[in-house]
């Protein structure tokens, strides 16, 4: 079965989910709100222009992961897929991801947001694969650190490359659906590369390659 890939922030949500969680975790007075505010958004401003250390970002975002525990993790995030989630569901995201569903497609998302903060979105879309950045846990805490290859522009498809390979499936006829420049190098290498709300990099990448560009708002 064709696979039908989507990345999540910006693509499937009329928003951003990591840049969020850390407003949430701000609001709730969980973490440093003005440091964290001020940190949080350059590193969603320098992942918009393409520069984002990835592994910097990391240490940054997993850490909050790692100061509390798995049970009270949880209880929050329930409370962020209600007050940060919910309101950013774009109903033409579920009719495209019930289209593909349909047609009897294979559906993912890949996304360079953690899986603690994704994993509860692709069940609430419906979505049984995932391929997200793994938070290390260790005897049942997270630890702050990344668990393998971040899932991050080539990363996604070094990762892609390591699920087909394990699930003795290929790219044929495959489709993936993206906003933003850092994923040409997943979008290069599916049949069907669709850019959705695209950032000005990849409205340009898109309209020079004829590429086809919709939008989910």
């Amino acid at each position: 079965m064709p696979l039908a890939i989507f990345d999540l922030d910006n693509t499937l949500l009329n928003g951003d989910s990591d840049y969020l969680w850390g407003v949430f975790l701000a609001e709730k007075g969980i973490v440093d709100a003005a440091w964290y505010e001020k940190e949080n958004n350059r590193f969603y401003q320098e992942y918009k222009a393409g520069q984002l250390d990835i592994y910097e970002f990391l240490r940054f975002s997993l850490k909050p992961l790692s100061q509390h525990p798995i049970e009270q993790l949880q209880e929050w995030h329930h409370e962020f897929m209600q007050k940060k989630i919910a309101p950013i569901l774009l109903p033409a995201a579920r009719a495209l991801v019930e289209k593909h569903r349909k047609a009897g497609d294979t559906l993912m998302i890949i996304t360079a947001t953690n899986a603690f903060v994704t994993a509860p979105i692709a069940s609430a879309l419906g979505i049984e694969h995932l391929i997200a950045t793994d938070p290390e846990m260790i005897d049942g805490r997270y630890t702050g650190e990344v668990a393998g290859i971040p899932s991050f522009r080539e990363g996604k498809v070094s990762r892609l490359n390591s699920w087909l390979a394990a699930h003795q499936q290929d790219l044929s006829n495959s489709s993936f659906y993206s906003d933003s420049h850092n994923d040409l190098p997943l979008l290069e290498l599916v049949d069907k590369p669709v850019a959705v709300d695209p950032d000005e990099i990849l409205i340009q990448t898109a309209g020079q390659r004829g590429w086809p560009i919709i939008t989910l708002r």
